[in-house]
C-alpha cells in the first residue's frame, strides 16, 4: 500500500464513535479534493472562535471543524483568544499572544472564523483577532490568497448576520471566502454534556461547509499567489515584469499591442 494510501487509511480509523460520533463515514468523501490537486503535504488550516465563555459554542463548533479537517487529511491549530489585548493596547507584536495568532496565520493555507452573534453582530472578540491581522507583516501577508469558511452560532432562532460580516471582513483581508457557511441556531440544544454536537441538519452542513474548504484550498495552492499578484504591488515594490512578449523572447508586430 503506498504511504499517501496508508495515511488516509488511519485518517479514516479517526471516524470512530468516540472520535466523530455524529458523522456517517459511509456518507463522507475520505477525500473530498481528489482530482483537484496534490495533499501532500497536508493542508494548513488555522481556526478562529469569538467568545471567551467557558462553554463556548463558537470554539465547540471550531472543535468539531478540527476533527473534520483532520479525518479530510488536514493539520489545524485553534488559536485560543484569552490573553489577546485590544489592538490598541500593543503595537507590533510585542505581546506574546499577538505574535501566536500572526504566526500562526503565516502558517495556515486556510481560516475557518466562526462567531457567535451577539446584538445582530460579531462579537469584539472575533473583531480583535481579525483586526490583529495586518495586511502586511514583515514583508508578508498574513491572509492574502488563503481560502476561508464562515460560520456562527446564535441563541436564538437563525441568523446571518454574523456570517455576512465575517463575509465582509474575509474580502477586506484579501482572502478566497468558499461560497457555503454555516449558521447553528439555539445552539446550546446542538451540543451534548462532553461538548460534542449531535447529529442533525446542522452539523451535516458543518462537514458541506469542511469538504468544500478542502477543496478550494487544494484548488488555490499552486494558483494564490498569482491570482493576487496586483499591478499597484508590484509598483509600490518597484518590481518591473516583463510583457509576454518580452518574456519569449520576441518582438511585437508593428501596431500591435
Amino acid at each position: 500500500m503506498k504511504d499517501d494510501d496508508m495515511n488516509f487509511e488511519r485518517l479514516r480509523a479517526l471516524a470512530d464513535p468516540d472520535h466523530l460520533p455524529a458523522l456517517k463515514p459511509e456518507y463522507a468523501h475520505l477525500r473530498p479534493a481528489l482530482g483537484l490537486g496534490a495533499m501532500d503535504p497536508r493542508p494548513r488550516v488555522l481556526l478562529l472562535y469569538g467568545s471567551l465563555r467557558e462553554r463556548s459554542y463558537s470554539r465547540l463548533v471550531i472543535e468539531e471543524s478540527a476533527r473534520l479537517l483532520q479525518y479530510f487529511g488536514c493539520e489545524t491549530r485553534i488559536f485560543d483568544p484569552f490573553d489577546l489585548p485590544l489592538p490598541d493596547q500593543v503595537t507590533g507584536d510585542d505581546h506574546p499572544a499577538v505574535a501566536e495568532l500572526r504566526a500562526h496565520s503565516l502558517w495556515s493555507e486556510a481560516h475557518v472564523w466562526c462567531s457567535p452573534e451577539r446584538h445582530g453582530q460579531i462579537t469584539g472578540i472575533m473583531k480583535t483577532q481579525i483586526d490583529h491581522l495586518p495586511l502586511a507583516y514583515k514583508g508578508l501577508r498574513p491572509t492574502q490568497g488563503r481560502a476561508l469558511a464562515v460560520m456562527q452560532v446564535s441563541a436564538g432562532s437563525q441568523s446571518f448576520n454574523s456570517v455576512n460580516t465575517l463575509r465582509i471582513l474575509g474580502r477586506w483581508m484579501r482572502m478566497f471566502t468558499i461560497p457555503n457557511q454555516s449558521s447553528v441556531a439555539k445552539a446550546y440544544d446542538e451540543f451534548d454534556e462532553a461538548g460534542r454536537m449531535k447529529p442533525s441538519a446542522y452539523y451535516d452542513r458543518i462537514v458541506d461547509v469542511i469538504e468544500e474548504l478542502v477543496r478550494f484550498t487544494i484548488l488555490l495552492r499552486p494558483h494564490s499567489e498569482q491570482l493576487v499578484d496586483r499591478y499597484s504591488e508590484r509598483k509600490d515594490r518597484n518590481e518591473p515584469v516583463d510583457t509576454p512578449v518580452e518574456s519569449a523572447g520576441l518582438t511585437a508586430a508593428p501596431g500591435s499591442v
